[in-house]
């Protein structure tokens, strides 16, 4: 995953709640999710199939989100869509609440300088 000037190793700690956050609304398959997070983070987060589909791949196993293939709207192959469990709902609870207490906890040196 890269992104336009943060650090490689912070990034990866976000990676699993970009996911979950963008699924929060309803089910999206890969390039969908990929382009959501490129919407919603002002082109901030950019990152490939080959970080996005193992990521879906672990987060499944853990139970956090299910895969349902689907027909393609457009004529093309079936999609695989990726929507929340209720586990899944429940841990991007969580880590939303971290993330804002990581954001408050920084906020006076973002400020100071």
């Amino acid at each position: 995953m890269q992104s336009n000037g943060a650090d490689g190793n912070l990034l990866r700690g976000t990676l699993d709640f970009l996911l979950l956050a963008s699924l929060e609304h309803g089910p999206l398959y890969g390039l969908r999710i990929i382009q959501d997070v490129q919407q919603r983070t002002g082109g901030h987060f950019n990152f490939k199939e080959g970080t996005l589909y193992p990521a879906l791949h672990r987060l499944e196993k853990r139970a956090l989100l299910r895969a349902e293939t689907r027909p393609s709207d457009t004529g093309g192959p079936p999609r695989k869509y990726y929507h929340l469990t209720p586990t899944g709902l429940s841990e991007l609870t969580r880590q939303r609440d971290a993330q804002r207490a990581h954001a408050s906890a920084l906020r006076p040196y973002l400020e100071f300088a």
